[in-house]
């Protein structure tokens, strides 16, 4: 019997899983996207799966890319962009959204549609909204795909601050003194926004740092230091979303910590620390990805210190219903105790990341991380869960 004649579910068990790594993006992550899925790309291993790369441009055409890991690195301080690694200017790829049909096809105008077979699992290393933020996870339960990562509603919560901080708060977390301002509130009443602000800086003291409520790899955030410098940072926030908070300087050491899913449940990492950056403002954008600013694994945490860091992770990742991976963030304060600050449902991906460089340093090597998650994605149930 030749595999044409074959049932669906013998011909599937004569082949590899096939993965498509989907990156890129609209959101202003698009190009630390890239460089994360190159990393990824390079990891897979290629006899044990079938790889299709599927790139999002800025302008949310979902492109067929070349598979060449080392296209997608930073250069020169320049970040890579899927325009640049499209196949096509114009040919969009599709994803069924019919759960009895995993194709993907991709059409270029004035062309057939050609089927580029099924999907057995999306890993997406998309970073901020349209990506991270349950849009895609919505789209890949409605196509019946498993997928890599966080379900809808984690990936909501994980991605939007204040309820980030909400959740942590309902579920006993430690979260340090904010405000939000949200968009109808700054549009009819911009005084009495400000009067807020300044009021929680005089309870709280500057610097303050304004943040977009919707954003990742620390784009759009200022610290400020008084007053002066207040509506330039909120007009920068909100450039990139037009929610933002308002969080007060914790003093203390920055420590990171990683959760994975195994069979038993999620385990946490040893923790990392990111020491204070002498050449930045904060451990802002540039630090972190352009120069690479690196922290220290593991901290110099006492065993007391790192059971209790490693515990608040895991509670965490269980209070926002989180599945596959997190890193949880913290500051360990100068009275001793530990505050979270965020999750990031799809942290940081490269090689040289603080995530990858935990799980390396608690004896998970990056492609059996890689490898982790996609069995966890394939193994995972599809539906409600």
């Amino acid at each position: 019997m030749s595999s044409e004649n074959l049932p669906q579910s013998t011909e599937q068990q004569l082949r590899k899983p096939r993965v498509a790594v989907v990156f890129g993006g609209r959101s202003s992550e698009h190009g630390i996207s890239v460089v994360t899925a190159g990393a990824v790309l390079n990891a897979i291993d290629r006899t044990k799966y079938d790889v299709l790369p599927i790139g999002i441009t800025t302008d949310g055409r979902w492109a067929l890319t070349a598979d060449e890991p080392e296209r997608m690195a930073i250069t020169d301080r320049t970040m890579p962009d899927v325009a640049q690694l499209a196949e096509s200017e114009e040919g969009g790829v599709v994803l069924s959204v019919d759960p009895g049909s995993r194709e993907v096809v991709y059409s270029e105008p004035g062309s057939v549609p050609k089927a580029l077979g099924e999907v057995d699992v999306v890993f997406p290393v998309l970073h901020g909204p349209y990506g991270e933020d349950g849009t895609l996870q919505g789209l890949l339960e409605l196509s019946g795909v498993p997928y890599v990562g966080a379900g809808v509603l984690a990936s909501a919560v994980g991605q939007d601050k204040e309820y980030m901080k909400r959740v942590f708060t309902s579920f006993g977390l430690p979260v340090g003194p904010y405000v939000v301002v949200r968009p109808r509130e700054w549009d009819n009443d911009p005084q009495g926004a400000r009067k807020r602000i300044t009021d929680f800086a005089g309870e709280h003291g500057w610097p303050l740092f304004i943040k977009p409520a919707r954003a990742g790899s620390s784009i759009g955030i200022t610290k400020v230091d008084d007053v002066s410098g207040l509506d330039e940072a909120i007009e920068e926030a909100r450039r990139h979303d037009p929610k933002f908070l308002v969080e007060s300087l914790l003093r203390g050491r920055e420590i990171e910590c990683g959760v994975l899913e195994f069979e038993d449940g999620p385990r946490a990492s040893v923790p990392a620390e990111i020491p204070p950056v002498t050449s930045h403002d904060f451990y802002d954008f540039e630090a972190k990805y352009i120069d690479a600013a690196s922290g220290i694994v593991p901290a110099p945490l006492t065993a007391e210190e790192t059971a209790e860091v490693q515990r608040l992770a895991v509670e965490a990742f269980e209070a926002a219903s989180c599945e596959g991976l997190v890193r949880a963030d913290f500051f360990l304060t100068e009275d001793g105790g530990f505050v979270i600050n965020e999750i990031n449902t799809l942290p940081g991906f490269t090689p040289i990341s603080m995530y990858p460089r935990m799980w390396q340093e608690s004896g998970v090597s990056y492609p059996q991380l890689v490898d982790r998650l996609i069995q966890a994605a394939l193994d995972r149930p599809t539906g409600l869960r």
